[in-house]
């Protein structure tokens, strides 16, 4: 597969699921990605990581510097997944760092991430809960994430995520600069 790498699996990320499930109150506190008619305004965040929300449009969708939410300290067992993942690819710099859910019959819309970001960072999702039915494409290529699998994948190619499983699709999205 050229649009999707496998890094890991098996990886333990019940704390985390667990955390997350104890907070709910954590979830679109933030919507800065699922306002209007976003590509994933199907979806709900909790923002970890990410551009200054008090800073400009541009700077929100160009910007390279990411800062620390609530979310980040709020949910600790996070921060193992994240950094064991930085050490193991060599990450230079940590960039965004979103859990996303995706409830069952919802969408993220197909798009291409900004070629800015696709340039300065990697992309890497860290499956959390995911059940057959859920479709992730990137390109001409699709593939169904397990709990525990953790992935590289080309986020400047045409990409989507469809759930047509009987539960939530819950990832997280981190991106880091190994350059």
């Amino acid at each position: 597969m050229k649009n999707f790498h496998k890094i890991a699996s098996e990886q333990n990320t019940k704390p985390l699921l667990a955390a997350i499930m104890r907070q709910p109150e954590l979830w679109n506190k933030l919507d800065i990605r699922t306002l209007g008619d976003s590509y994933h305004r199907e979806a709900d965040d909790i923002i970890l990581r990410f551009n200054d929300v008090f800073s400009s449009e541009d700077h929100l969708v160009n910007s390279h510097e990411s800062i620390d939410y609530p979310s980040f300290f709020n949910l600790a067992h996070a921060k193992p997944i994240i950094f064991d993942l930085m050490r193991f690819v060599e990450g230079k710099r940590l960039g965004r760092v979103v859990i996303t859910r995706l409830s069952p019959g919802k969408q993220i819309y197909a798009h291409t991430d900004s070629v800015s970001q696709t340039d300065y960072y990697d992309r890497y999702h860290v499956t959390l809960q995911n059940a057959e039915g859920s479709i992730f494409r990137a390109g001409d290529e699709t593939i169904c994430m397990q709990p525990g699998d953790i992935y590289w994948f080309n986020n400047a190619v045409e990409h989507e995520v469809i759930n047509n499983s009987y539960e939530d699709r819950i990832t997280m999205i981190i991106d880091i600069c190994s350059k």
